[in-house]
């Protein structure tokens, strides 16, 4: 019986393919004849002829017909930042004097939320410094003390909730109240115009005046270096409708400026993926702009020798030299599906001694453009080199890295190098504010759920605890107060009650869908306020508001503003905004702290259970 599967002319199967599940990639593999491998592990020595077999075996007999690289000349065009501006303000000069990500992402400190105190860490560490700023001209410590004072809380007074209904802030603010010094309370004093000094209402000595007003000035700038805040009310920057930065930067070229831009800045990794060539604006210089300011273009030609481009656990290209195994390959289990890691471990193990590094050096802020490489090769060859990058910007086959993308279409790609001014690591702190986007398809709105909140004492809380506790405390204040109201709803001893709207936890914040500005079918999300009905209240209800800065967006003004969010984003995965204090380290060893916020991918839908006209059962009375 003929064997189907004994292929006897294999170049005839292949051709006509008979047999679909043979390929023309085949490997050879060694078939073990014992489970000891320590003779094999040796590598014995034998003879010439087996160390040739052995060369030939790894292919180092192999020639690419390639000279390796001895000599790199390189001619490059380098300008520097000059100009920057924040969203929609106006285009100021380029800072070099503190980290980009500090000038784009520093909101404002909120000392306040409504009529509440915060921050009250902030404001007994100003009040030390204060009070050490006297230890050495008189001893009016309890005279400031008693005018930027802590107010005693009021655990009768509903304005007081904010206070009041947690312990551990309700004992903070109780401890510090007549004792200590409102150190921010004195800041916001003296810099809120010009002549005011630091004893205005208290009587000191005129002798003392000079040194408190020096001490006034020390004090001051010590506050405003503690924390980066941008000089106006509000960062330009920040777009908190949609939760994210948007700024510019541009530097000169020798066909005019180029811009650069960034519109939808939210990640927390500033670099140069976060910019985009917009050739469309021509410049950020106002028209007399730059008089008299030296250029900062500059031309840079250098002849460098090029260095193999190594990395931990490199395969060695000799037979003989061993791995450091800090790079094991073999651990590495991509699926057939995972291209990424396939085209990794490709590059790792095939291609990773074609890549030559040649140093240049320049300064963090320089725009580089490269004009000319030239490569000497051990056989004396001269080759130009050009970007692979060059093309059309739109061009899919476009090999490209470390460039970026060019808005409009039919425009050449950007082969430039952007050297952003940022810093390599930022400690971030711990979330003060955390608000989760979240679409809610059965009551048709989106809502802003407070998971973290500000509480007044500077650390974040929990926002559910605090509503909860909130709630409780209010009513107890309803109950001790003794009002009567509807608590007798159940005497006709109905079986069912109708409820005109369900409860949702009060750090829920709805955002309801209306018709965006300017017709059309486009629809934004507006900020919205369910009532506190608590039983038994005789007062009117009162709207809930956030406590998040992120969410009380034109709710402190003097004349209260509505709040929009485009429905665009927030997707159905929702979005996680967080906002917190961030701390790094500049070129010169200077700290800079400054609050900023991130968005992320939130984790889907959910439902709030909000509903409406129900008939719910009615509990029967306790005897």
């Amino acid at each position: 019986m003929t064997d189907r599967f004994n292929i006897t002319d294999m170049p005839e199967a292949l051709g006509a393919r008979r047999f679909p599940t043979v390929t023309t990639w085949n490997r050879l593999e060694g078939r073990p004849r014992t489970v000891n491998f320590t003779r094999a592990l040796r590598t014995e020595i034998r003879d010439a002829l087996w160390m040739l077999t052995r060369q030939w075996q790894v292919g180092e007999f192999s020639g690419e017909d390639a000279g390796s690289p001895v000599f790199a000349k390189v001619h490059v065009a380098t300008s520097k930042l000059t100009r920057f501006r924040a969203g929609a303000g106006p285009a100021v000069d380029f800072r070099d004097d503190i980290p980009l990500e500090t000038q784009v992402e520093q909101l404002p400190w909120r000392t306040r939320i409504g009529r509440d105190k915060v921050s009250l860490d902030l404001r007994l560490m100003a009040g030390r410094r204060w009070l050490r700023h006297l230890a050495g001209i008189g001893n009016y410590g309890a005279l400031f003390a008693g005018k930027y004072k802590f107010d005693l809380p009021d655990p009768t007074q509903a304005s007081d909730a904010a206070v009041c209904a947690d312990p551990e802030v309700w004992q903070g603010f109780a401890a510090v109240a007549g004792r200590a010094v409102d150190g921010i309370s004195l800041y916001e004093y003296l810099k809120g115009g010009s002549g005011r000094h630091a004893y205005d209402g208290l009587a000191v000595l005129d002798i003392h005046k000079p040194a408190l007003d020096d001490a006034s000035r020390s004090f001051v700038s010590w506050v405003d270096r503690l924390i980066s805040r941008p000089s106006a009310p509000d960062n330009p920057a920040w777009r908190a409708s949609r939760f994210e930065y948007r700024f510019a930067c541009s530097a000169p070229v020798a066909s005019g400026e180029k811009v650069y831009v960034a519109d939808e800045y939210h990640h927390g990794t500033l670099d140069w993926h976060s910019l985009d060539v917009d050739p469309s604006l021509p410049s950020l210089e106002p028209p007399d702009a730059g008089a008299g300011a030296a250029d900062p273009r500059k031309s840079v030609t250098r002849t460098m020798i090029p260095v193999p481009l190594t990395y931990a656990g490199m395969p060695q290209p000799r037979w003989w030299g061993i791995e450091d195994r800090r790079t094991n390959f073999g651990e590495i289990t991509p699926d057939t599906t995972d291209l990424a890691k396939l085209l990794f471990i490709e590059f790792g193990l095939v291609y990773s001694n074609d890549w030559f590094i040649i140093p240049l050096t320049l300064e963090s802020g320089t725009l580089v453009s490269l004009r000319g490489l030239m490569v000497t090769t051990v056989f004396g060859e001269r080759i130009w080199v050009t970007a692979a990058g060059s093309g059309q910007d739109e061009d899919w086959q476009r090999w490209s890295m470390y460039t970026h993308s060019t808005r409009g279409k039919g425009r050449n790609a950007d082969t430039d190098l952007l050297l952003l001014p940022t810093v390599p690591k930022v400690q971030e702190g711990r979330p003060l504010e955390q608000v989760v986007l979240m679409r809610d398809e059965m009551a048709n709105m989106v809502w802003a759920i407070e998971k973290t909140i500000p509480a007044p004492d500077g650390d974040g809380r929990s926002g559910a605890s605090s509503a909860r506790a909130t709630r409780a405390y209010l009513e107890r204040l309803v109950a001790a107060a003794g009002s009567v109201g509807p608590a007798l709803i159940h005497e006709n001893e109905a079986k069912i009650r109708y409820d005109i709207m369900s409860s949702v936890p009060e750090n829920w914040i709805p955002l309801i869908p209306v018709r965006a500005d300017g017709g059309g079918r486009a629809i934004e999300l507006q900020r919205a306020a369910l009532p506190r009905i608590i039983e038994g209240d005789t007062a009117p209800p009162v709207r809930v508001r956030p406590r998040t800065s992120l969410l009380r967006v034109g709710l402190d003004q003097s004349s209260p503003q509505p709040f929009f969010v485009p429905e665009e984003e927030v997707p159905r995965a929702g979005a996680i905004v967080s906002l917190g204090y961030q701390r790094t380290r500049w070129l010169d060893g200077s700290v800079f702290v400054w609050s900023g916020a991130r968005k992320i991918t939130g984790r889907g839908e959910g439902s709030s259970g909000l509903a409406f006209d129900r008939l719910v059962d009615v509990k029967p009375l306790r005897p």
